[in-house]
């Protein structure tokens, strides 16, 4: 239950600075009227401009920001006083007590909790912030359009059926909690908003991965023709190693240089058995030399045994002679010696000569000289060498291509994305549900409780005899019927619309109450005076009697005529005087 405690009004409107208080504790039907002081009071009849719609304009601004009539908000500051308006409310909602103190210059928000201050909404910066509003308009379940339709009816705001459709229908839908709906849409709405942002977001970062990746992935694919251009001119560069190594593996070269040993044997040989030969044939020559010197010195000697002289075969004498014969045999001695030098020099020669032995044929080579051959062995030896190397070589770029897809490569992972598409898609289907005018939740609520506010209509348009026939529609628009003849609002009377008024603001506030919660307070300003007959007055008096009676109501009904004070529980004067509007007498007040 939504339970309006009481009002407390300093320097708003015609409230000068000696606060006002009222308690709407009670359980009455409270007629408010005002006697103006400064107009005579009493005894000239003067009712009018006493304060008494300040109640509700001030209830109003305390919950809403702003008057129920349409006056600039810096109009409600007591022109007199010109500062200090403060206007406090406290009400209790499931068993706690809230309190708003609204106010300007100085501009003012106030929010308690069981007395205690929030500071969170307790701000001058606050004192017109939408945020708290709708927090307010929250705890309070209604707008202030809702609040005029079913707890303060007054002749100042536009009546229902006079505002536009689309007025009247979101009212309705609020009514009918269709509202709900669009409240559940509205945070879905932020959901989805939320969601999509993080649905963006997921694939931004996959998006980036993915460019990431393909970057990389380019660069792996670039890497790879390197690798590839590499690995082809490695298996190019073996193949030419492996090609050159055949070609000249062609030459038995092993064989060459034994060749080559072999002809320099042979060419050492040869030029050994030349020098041999030609020292054999000097020695030969010598040895023939010789041996014809030692035939002839034994010649020589046969003739010296004869003491002639060999050469010119004279007569010696023995001294002579002697020494020939002697000179003779060293002579002999000598070529003997020397001859068999000679022979056993021969022998010697004719030795090496025979180790020598045959030549044969000279030994043929590939290669003129065997420094050739040792260079065809090193170019053989160093191509192996530059082949196993060229084989053993790693490919670059295989290690690259390795790090980038084991460490820079990252792995795509679209559970999340999915997970938040889906979600994406099932809040929009429940989004369109919540939101198209077909939808069956829509309709069914429209179903349940269209049916139970045109029974409540019904019921007050009979209570107040008003011969007509209003009905909203599936569509939720109105009509308005007399004798099987559709009407507009405006076609009806003066008095006749005022009985409308009140009968469809009961039923408003009869199906707010079965949907939602119990208000205790109700006013009523002036629609009972105004272009309402006896019947209309003594029918509508009796409805709101029975309302304050059995669904214990705190009804204020501000009138201007007297007559009605014996049809009421209490009376609440608003009294005027100097220019300042007091409340008194009947009603409890509370300074």
């Amino acid at each position: 239950m939504l339970k309006i405690k009481t009002l407390t009004v300093k320097n708003f409107l015609s409230v000068g600075n000696q606060a006002q208080a009222i308690n709407f504790e009670g359980k009455n039907l409270v007629l408010v009227i005002g006697e103006n002081l400064d107009l005579g009071g009493d005894d000239a009849g003067a009712r009018n401009g006493t304060g008494k719609t300040t109640i509700i304009n001030a209830i109003s601004y305390a919950f809403f920001g702003d008057a129920l009539t349409q006056i600039r908000k810096d109009n409600l500051v007591n022109k007199t006083n010109n500062k200090d308006m403060l206007v406090s409310i406290t009400f209790v909602k499931n068993d706690i007590t809230y309190t708003i103190e609204r106010g300007r210059k100085p501009q003012v928000l106030k929010f308690y909790i069981n007395n205690v201050q929030q500071e969170e909404q307790s701000n001058e910066a606050q004192g017109e912030n939408r945020e708290t509003q709708q927090e307010i308009n929250k705890l309070l379940g209604m707008t202030h359009a809702m609040f005029k339709n079913i707890l303060a009816l007054n002749t100042y705001s536009q009546p229902f059926l006079s505002t536009k459709q689309a007025e009247q229908r979101e009212i309705i839908e609020q009514l009918l909690g269709i509202t709900i709906l669009s409240e559940k849409a509205d945070l879905l709405k932020n959901q989805m908003r939320s969601t999509k942002e993080e649905l963006m977001s997921e694939k931004y970062r996959i998006d980036s991965i993915l460019h990431s990746n393909e970057k990389i992935e380019q660069s792996i694919k670039t890497i790879k023709l390197k690798s590839t251009a590499w690995q082809t001119q490695k298996d190019q560069d073996i193949e030419k190693f492996q090609d050159a190594i055949a070609e000249l593996e062609k030459v038995d070269i092993k064989n060459e240089i034994e060749t080559h040993k072999k002809l320099a044997k042979h060419q050492e040989d040869t030029k050994a058995l030349a020098s041999l030969q030609k020292e054999k044939a000097y020695h030969e020559d010598s040895l023939t030399k010789a041996d014809s010197n030692v035939e002839k010195t034994k010649s020589d000697i046969e003739y010296a045994k004869d003491a002639k002289c060999p050469t010119c075969e004279q007569e010696l004498n023995n001294e002579k002679h002697a020494h020939l014969f002697d000179k003779l045999k060293v002579t002999l001695n000598e070529g003997v010696d020397y001859s068999n030098k000679l022979k056993n020099d021969l022998k010697n020669i004719q030795e090496q000569i025979d180790t020598i032995g045959d030549l044969g044929q000279i030994p043929d080579t590939y290669y003129d000289s065997v420094h050739e051959a040792y260079n065809h062995k090193e170019s053989v030896n160093d191509l192996k060498r530059q082949l196993t190397q060229t084989e053993t070589k790693e490919n670059p770029y295989e290690e690259q291509i390795t790090e980038l897809n084991k460490s820079a490569l990252q792995k795509v992972d679209y559970i999340k994305a999915n997970e938040l598409e889906d979600l994406y898609r099932h809040q929009e289907f429940l989004y369109k549900l919540l939101t198209a005018k077909d939808s069956f939740l829509r309709t069914k609520i429209i179903e349940q409780n269209l049916t139970y506010l045109n029974q409540r209509l019904a019921m007050y348009l009979n209570k107040v005899k008003l011969p007509h026939t209003v009905v909203f529609q599936p569509d939720l628009n109105v009509q308005i019927e007399e004798l099987g003849r559709e009407l507009d609002f405006d076609n009806l009377s003066r008095g006749e619309r005022n009985r409308l008024i009140l009968s469809l603001s009961w039923a408003f506030r009869d199906v707010w109450e079965n949907l939602y919660q119990q208000i205790n307070l109700l006013f009523i300003d002036e629609l009972i005076d105004a272009g309402m007959d006896t019947s209309g007055v003594e029918s509508s008096m009796a409805v709101l009697k029975d309302m304050a009676r059995t669904q214990n109501k705190n009804i204020f009904l501000i009138s201007h005529k007297d007559e009605l004070i014996s049809r009421v529980d209490s009376v609440l004067k608003v009294v005027k005087e100097n220019g300042f509007t007091n409340y008194a007498n009947d009603v409890e007040i509370v300074i």
